[in-house]
This record gives C-alpha cells, structure tokens and sequence, in this order.
C-alpha cells in the first residue's frame, strides 16, 4: 500500500483520537454491555443493542486510525528545506488576481482536508497548481467556473 501523506499536527490529531477511543470510549461500552447483560433477556434489549452497535463502530474507527498511521508519511513541513518553494505542509496565502481576494491555505493530506479552517487537500487543484511554485508566481487553476489565475503572496513552514 501506498504511503499517504500526513502533517505533524494531522498525525497527533489521529494519536489523540485513538488513544481516547482505546482507553475511555471502550472501557465505557464494555461496561455499558455488561451492564445491559444484566437486565436478563438480550434479544429486546435495546441497551444491549445500542452499546454493541458503538461497540461495532469504536473497534471500526480504531482499527482505520491504526492503518491511516501505518500507512502514513508524517512530514514535518518545519524541517523541510523547501527553498522557498510550495511544498506538502506549506501555509500559502494567495490573490485572485481578478477579484483581489486574498486567501490563506495550508496543503494537507486528504484525511486532514477542511476548507473552513483553511486546510486543503495536496491533490484538489489549487493544491496541484501551487506544488513547487515560489512567491509572485502566478498559477492558473482549472475550476468549473472557468480557468483562476492566482498570484502567490507568501509562503510560510509552520
């Protein structure tokens, strides 16, 4: 399998996620289980069923959090020469060069990809078009509305 990419900061995300499904959100569903064995008859027992349903999706996501970490390249975008260049992890702000909007986004794996807190995925578009480009350059994004032409303002390692 391929190694998917993944900031310092994305990984630690998904190491605290699993650390609380492992040892507060299962012991609570096991105890909740064994709470519901004691109400006697299980097959009506919508207690029961309900805790081994979450019971069913905590060991999923465990078990997908612990492949995403196995499988993932952590790089620390702060320890990467980049020469100045966009690069995975890298904040870049950049200018619509027709709007004059200016925008902040830092390019991060697609686990990690959240438009509203800024964070876009290394391949959407705008992500491929900025890889390996400097400040000032100018690159044009592909969007359904039509080509973008976009003007890098700075690039930042953080």
């Amino acid at each position: 399998m391929n190694k998917v990419p993944l900031t310092v900061t994305g990984a630690n995300k998904l190491r605290a996620e699993l650390e609380e499904l492992k040892t507060v959100v299962r012991p609570r569903i096991i105890q909740a289980i064994s709470d519901a064995r004691e109400h006697g008859d299980l097959k009506e027992n919508a207690e029961y069923h309900a805790a081994r349903e979450q019971q069913s999706f905590a060991e999923g996501r465990i078990a997908e959090i612990e492949g995403k970490l196995s499988n993932a390249n952590i790089i620390d975008v702060t320890k990467t020469d980049a020469n100045g260049k966009v690069v995975f992890g890298a904040t870049v702000e950049i200018e619509d060069i027709n709007s004059g909007k200016v925008v902040t986004y830092q390019i991060v794996g697609e686990d990690e990809a959240n438009i509203k807190e800024g964070r876009i995925s290394v391949g959407s578009p705008i992500a491929r078009a900025l890889i390996g480009k400097e400040v000032e350059d100018v690159v044009v994004v592909k969007a359904p509305s039509g080509n973008i032409e976009y003007e890098i303002i700075a690039i930042q390692y953080i």
